[in-house]
């Protein structure tokens, strides 16, 4: 039940599974918080996903409920399906009247079709989508919520509001060139060398490990450094040239905001949350889309390619070849980098998370 004497609202917030769901609800929180210091902020997650260690890292209550995954062929998953959405939708009940929650903010996946569910009807419901093609989990719960973001145009979500995707302050205010030279000795990087950043996700991309290591030679003679993000259950070996700036691989970034003030252009996979950062912080970039899913990663990076911030290339066609082809003129030619970065920044939405923000307590108001 809700306690008489708190003075700010609950905001739930539901994205868990990946750091596409977590990472805008997060920023999400934390533009709440700037905007209403009072205001409390609960997180909803299950055992399986990220969210277990990177939700109360950043400082947030988490609360566990069953997750609900959604199978994606009919198999016995399915037969099983109303029962674990009934057993997941009684606990997330029991958590939104423990914490008193005024709104519920969902962000898509597993944690958030049950707690759309546990809200109709008795709590207030803000639905958000990152992606060009939305969820399960999203299509349902835009049917009853109060309020529908969407971060690109015609998502096919009725009265959707584009707002973009909320991102974390760290990013928005993030001024590259002022913290280049800090940012490459952080790295060890070459501190004048035009440079590459590389990375396939958290857990890293074969292919794009695979493509982009085999031209550390040519990137070497171009006077081009590298630092690649392989994944951690993923290995790397490039030899450094003598004399050359170096290709540095490393598991994991754990400082985004460091690899993006350190890098000219990425090579990247086109995730909705990957497109939204580079494109906020105006680096180039080349997409490999995901070739697995329904297409919304070709989908999340066609505005800014439109716009001449980047080129996609099919994973398939991801050959060394290819990326020598793309990459290295790229990296070489400032004027092409200095527009193309201009391009990008012109498609993003900087403000979102407060325009989100502003949105979910309006609603609370209300």
């Amino acid at each position: 039940m809700t306690d008489p004497t708190r003075r700010g609202p609950c905001v739930v917030v539901a994205g868990g599974g990946t750091a596409g769901h977590i990472e805008p609800a997060l920023a999400l929180a934390d533009a709440v918080r700037r905007l209403r210091p009072d205001a409390r902020v609960v997180a909803l997650g299950t055992e399986r996903g990220l969210e277990k260690t990177i939700i109360p890292a950043r400082g947030y209550q988490l609360e566990m409920i069953p997750p609900v995954p959604m199978p994606r062929k009919p198999n016995v998953d399915l037969l099983k399906l109303p029962l674990k959405v009934r057993s997941a939708v009684k606990t997330t009940r029991e958590v939104l009247d423990r914490v008193g929650a005024d709104v519920v903010v969902g962000f898509g996946g597993y944690v958030a079709l049950p707690a759309y569910l546990a809200a109709r009807g008795r709590t207030p419901i803000v639905v958000h989508d990152s992606n060009a093609r939305v969820g399960l989990a999203n299509k349902v719960g835009a049917r009853f919520a109060d309020k529908v973001a969407v971060a690109v145009p015609d998502s096919g979500l009725p009265n959707a509001e584009v707002v973009g995707i909320p991102l974390r302050e760290s990013i928005i205010q993030l001024d590259r060139h002022a913290l280049r030279a800090r940012a490459r000795q952080f790295f060890g990087l070459h501190p004048q060398a035009p440079t590459l950043l590389v990375f396939g996700g958290s857990q890293g991309a074969r292919s794009i490990n695979n493509a982009v290591s085999a031209c550390a030679r040519q990137f070497a003679d171009a006077r081009i450094g590298v630092l690649h993000a392989h994944g951690p259950k993923n290995s790397l070996v490039v030899q450094d040239v003598p004399g050359a700036p170096r290709y540095i691989g490393v598991p994991y970034l754990d400082r985004m905001d460091m690899a993006y003030a350190a890098a000219d252009a990425v090579l990247c996979r086109s995730g909705a949350m990957t497109v939204a950062e580079v494109s906020a912080v105006g680096l180039p970039a080349i997409f490999v889309p995901l070739p697995h899913g329904n297409g919304e990663q070709a989908l999340n990076a066609k505005p800014v390619v439109d716009a001449g911030g980047g080129y996609t290339v099919l994973d398939e066609e991801l050959t060394p070849q290819r990326v020598a082809e793309l990459a290295i003129p790229l990296l070489t030619d400032q004027r092409r980098l200095a527009s193309m970065s201009a391009a990008a920044q012109g498609t993003g939405h900087r403000a979102a998370a407060d325009v989100l923000a502003r949105m979910v307590l309006d609603v609370v108001r209300k």
